[in-house]
């Protein structure tokens, strides 16, 4: 006699009836709805379309923007410190003397 104390389930069935895809008429919908045309998608697929594009459109922006701020702090340290170099050290006169053009 066998004591059982937790019956085991028995496997679950489930059916699965695969849909046709067309990966074409998916694109050609979404591009219809892009360019604000009636189209078959779903308030759902629309919203998520448009979202989509416009995290896109932050996304792109902000880093054109981080892009530009650090080409602007790369100059800024350039000139400054091509200006330190040229008025506060003696390395362009040592230049200088050394192609003999200032005598020291």
């Amino acid at each position: 006699m066998r004591l059982v104390f937790f019956k085991t389930p028995k496997s679950k069935k489930f059916s699965y009836n695969p849909r046709y895809y067309n990966p074409e008429k998916e694109e050609w919908e979404r591009r219809k709805a892009e360019l604000g045309f009636k189209s078959e998608l779903s308030k759902e697929e629309l919203l998520r379309l448009k979202m989509s594009g416009r995290w896109q459109k932050d996304a792109a922006s902000g880093s054109k923007r981080a892009t530009r701020l650090l080409t602007y702090f790369v100059y800024t340290v350039f000139i400054l410190g091509s200006i330190y170099v040229i008025l506060f050290t003696n390395l362009v006169e040592n230049f200088l003397a050394l192609f003999g053009l200032v005598s020291k």
